[in-house]
C-alpha cells in the first residue's frame, strides 16, 4: 500500500489531551506542523501548546466529524479513545496507530489473547466472565494471583491482587462483576520496558531497554540503559519489534515486562502510543519519542534513537505538593537535571504533575542524582546547594 506522506506545514489531529498529546505537540510544532486537539476538556496540557484546542465529547460525532476534516492525520494519546471515535475519524483522513490496534490494545482479554496466539511470552492468564470462572481459574492458578478489569485500567486502578480463595467474592464485586482477567502472580526480578516505532514503509527503530521501578503500581523512576544483560536486552528489543509488525502499528508501541528471576521475560502490557518510560528520551537521545511519533504517524524517515548520555527519569505526582509549592529552584540548581511541567491546574495525589530527568556518566549515577533533585524539592534549595 502506498501512503502520502504529511509534510511539514501541515495539521495534524490528537485525540486526548494529558501531557503525552503536550510532549507530542511541542515536538510537532518543533518540526513546523500545525496541531489541533479533541477532547471533553478545556485550558488542558495538549490545548495549552495546540494551535487549537477543540472542547467535545468523543461521542459528540458532529464535532468529531469536523475535526478530522480540518486536519491531514490523526493520532492519540491514550488507548481509551471509544472505537467508533476513531472509525468515524478514518472516514475523513489517517488514523495512526488504526482502529485495529485500538481494538487489541484497550482491552486486556484481547491483547492477551493476541499476543499467545502470536507466540510473544505473555504472563499466564485466564479469562473472568462471572464468579465460577473466577474461581475456576484460582483452583487452577492458586494464590496469590491478580485479577484485572479488561478494559479502562491503568496505573493500578481496575486490578485486585487475591491472596486467598476466600477473597474470591469480594474481589469480584470490587471490581464491578465485569469481564475481567486472571493473571497468575509473577515473582519477578525487574520490570522493564522497550518503546519502538514503525513507519508507514515498515521500518521499525527501537530505543534500548529501559529499567522501571514502580511505586503503587505507579511508574516512579526509569533508568536508561537498563540494568540488565546484553541478552536480555537484545531478547526484549526483537520481542518488540515482532510485536509492532504483527500489529501492523504505524507509530510508536510500548511493550511493558517482567524479567523472571530465573531470566525469562513476559509481556505484562502494550501501551500503543508513547510512555510514561520513555519521557526520558527527550533529552538523552538523538530523537525522542514523541518526534518519533510525528515522524512515524507522518510518513517521514524515522529518526536515530542513539543515547547521548546515560538517564534516569523520575515522576513528579500530585503528593510532591501537599506541602505545598515545591521549591523549583533547588531541583533546578543541580545542573544536569530537567525539570518538566505538564501545566495540569490541581496537584493530587497520583496524579502525574511533571517529572524529572537526570543525565550522568552512568545510569546508576543518574538514578541517585534525580532522586536528590526529586527530595530537594520538599528539602529546598539549601540542600541541593550543598551537594554540589
Amino acid at each position: 500500500m502506498k501512503y502520502r506522506t504529511v509534510l511539514p506545514g501541515s495539521t495534524i489531529g490528537v485525540l486526548g489531551s494529558g501531557q503525552l498529546g503536550r510532549m507530542f505537540t511541542i515536538a510537532a510544532r518543533r518540526l513546523g506542523y500545525r496541531v489541533h486537539v479533541l477532547s471533553p476538556d478545556r485550558d488542558t496540557p495538549t490545548g495549552q501548546v495546540a494551535d487549537v484546542e477543540l472542547i467535545a465529547t468523543y461521542d459528540d460525532l458532529d464535532a468529531v466529524t469536523s475535526f478530522a476534516k480540518q486536519v491531514q492525520v490523526v493520532t492519540f494519546e491514550f488507548e481509551n479513545v471509544p472505537m467508533k471515535t476513531a472509525e468515524l475519524v478514518s472516514q475523513h483522513t489517517p488514523v495512526r496507530p488504526a482502529g485495529s490496534v485500538l481494538h487489541v490494545t484497550q482491552n486486556r482479554l484481547r491483547e492477551k489473547s493476541f499476543l499467545h496466539a502470536a507466540g510473544f511470552p505473555v504472563t499466564p492468564f485466564l479469562p473472568v466472565h462471572n464468579l465460577a470462572d473466577l474461581s475456576a481459574a484460582l483452583e487452577q492458578f492458586g494464590v496469590p494471583a491478580v485479577l484485572k478489569t479488561a478494559e479502562w485500567g491503568y496505573d493500578g486502578k481496575g486490578q485486585v491482587k487475591i491472596t486467598a480463595h476466600e477473597q474470591a467474592a469480594d474481589a469480584w464485586s470490587t471490581l464491578g462483576e465485569q469481564t475481567a482477567v486472571l493473571e497468575q502472580y509473577i515473582d519477578f526480578d525487574s520490570e522493564l520496558s522497550v518503546v519502538a516505532a514503525r513507519g508507514v514503509g515498515g521500518q521499525v527503530e527501537h530505543f534500548a531497554p529501559f529499567t522501571n521501578m514502580h511505586s503503587n503500581h505507579i511508574l516512579d523512576v526509569s533508568i536508561s540503559p537498563a540494568t540488565v544483560s546484553d541478552k536480555i536486552a537484545r531478547e526484549a528489543v526483537e520481542i518488540a519489534r515482532g510485536v509492532l509488525a504483527k500489529l501492523e502499528v504505524i507509530g510508536v508501541l510500548c511493550v511493558e515486562f517482567f524479567l523472571t528471576r530465573d531470566g525469562k521475560l513476559m509481556i505484562n502490557e502494550l501501551a500503543p502510543r508513547p510512555h510514561n518510560s520513555g519521557h526520558l528520551t527527550i533529552d538523552a537521545h538523538v530523537t525522542c519519542q514523541f518526534e518519533q511519533q510525528v515522524r512515524a504517524v507522518c510518513g517521514l524517515p524515522l529518526g536515530s534513537t542513539e543515547q547521548l548520555r546515560p538517564a534516569a527519569m523520575a515522576n513528579l505526582l500530585g503528593d510532591v505538593w501537599s506541602n505545598g509549592e515545591p521549591d523549583w529552584v533547588a531541583a533546578c540548581n543541580l545542573p544536569e537535571v530537567k525539570l518538566h511541567l505538564y501545566g495540569k491546574a490541581a496537584a493530587r495525589p497520583g496524579r502525574k504533575m511533571g517529572h524529572l530527568t537526570a543525565l550522568a556518566t552512568d545510569s546508576r549515577i543518574a538514578a541517585e542524582r534525580v532522586l536528590e533533585a526529586r527530595q530537594a524539592l520538599s528539602q529546598g534549595f539549601d540542600k541541593a546547594a550543598a551537594s554540589q
